[in-house]
């Protein structure tokens, strides 16, 4: 190995890789403005937030990369401090996973209903995000990279924590969609999307959090903590900004499926005997009319009704 892999290297692997996850971030938050949902303001100024705070801190990478590598390419010593940006990481990071976990508990509580659940999240969301800025604003005074494993703790708090609340987050949207399955094929097959989505999102910022964790403990010597805990605040956008415009695929996946009753309000009859009869009613909102069916994360509603039974079932999306 060169001399600098260990330190330079990972730490310019983990900048590219949070630059091409930004690229990620700006093409959602292009694509999320273009189409122009009818969000309510606080969505919509969620978004903006995490876009800014994503552009600064990935252009804050970008500077730091130029600074080890240009601005003091002939000063090696330069590597043992410990940039700005570098620093303000735990910061960026801990603002992104409280935005995105709160909006993800909030659904949790829109699906279930459960005030415990989001109750849940609130609880160790908060404490979380207090424990990522204090890692920061120590990391900041500290400055000197060799004596950061002065914060062990700190930091195994901070990741441990934000891994536990991402997994919970995981799990309990999983089962609330594999609970909320009909037996609709068009309807399973949105649920199975839902689920993947949830999986998939989760874990990669379970790994990468699992990554920062192990190797700011086991190598503190070199900057490959670095190389994970620079892109997980851009992870927790794209899981953000995914979650907002996964409702237009989901229409994708719906349309050609439902018969439309007015302009926002379509209906699917899916099964009819002469003791049960089952509609799947999708109740949508969004500036342009013309579309007929339009999904909205506050708005959206999934409704399986029972003519026989007299009972009902509702989950929003």
């Amino acid at each position: 190995m060169g001399e600098f892999d260990a330190t330079l290297g990972t730490l310019i692997i983990g900048i590219f890789f949070n630059t091409y996850l930004y690229g990620l971030v700006t093409y959602q938050f292009a694509a999320y403005c273009s189409r122009k949902f009818n969000d309510p303001i606080h969505i919509r100024a969620m978004v903006w937030s995490l876009f800014i705070l994503d552009t600064f801190h990935s252009g804050a990478a970008i500077y730091m990369a130029w600074s080890y590598t240009v601005t003091n390419y002939d000063n090696p010593a330069a590597l043992a401090v410990a940039e700005w940006p570098y620093t303000f990481t735990p910061i960026g990071t801990a603002a992104a996973a409280l935005v995105t976990q709160l909006f993800l508990g909030y659904r949790i509580w829109r699906l279930s209903g459960s005030d415990f659940l989001y109750a849940v999240v609130v609880v160790l969301a908060i404490p979380s995000f207090a424990l990522g800025m204090a890692c920061g604003i120590k990391a900041w005074m500290i400055q000197v990279l060799s004596e950061l494993p002065q914060l062990n703790n700190l930091v195994s708090a901070w990741l441990a924590m934000q891994v536990s609340i991402d997994v919970f987050i995981t799990v309990t949207l999983t089962i609330i969609f594999v609970r909320s399955k009909t037996g609709y094929h068009k309807t399973d097959t949105v649920l199975n999307r839902l689920i993947r989505g949830a999986i998939q999102t989760g874990l990669f910022a379970v790994v990468f959090s699992l990554g920062d964790l192990v190797s700011f403990l086991a190598l503190p010597t070199t900057n490959l903590y670095g190389m994970f805990a620079i892109p997980i605040g851009r992870i927790y956008t794209n899981t953000l900004f995914d979650t907002l415009l996964t409702r237009d695929r989901l229409k994708s996946q719906m349309a050609g499926t439902y018969e439309r009753k007015s302009a926002n309000e379509v209906n699917w009859t899916g099964a009819s005997t002469a003791r049960n009869v089952s509609n799947i009613q999708l109740e949508v909102n969004r500036e342009t009319t013309t579309d007929a069916i339009q999904l909205e994360v506050h708005k959206t509603v999934f409704t399986e009704r029972s003519s026989f039974e007299g009972d009902g079932k509702t989950m929003v999306l």
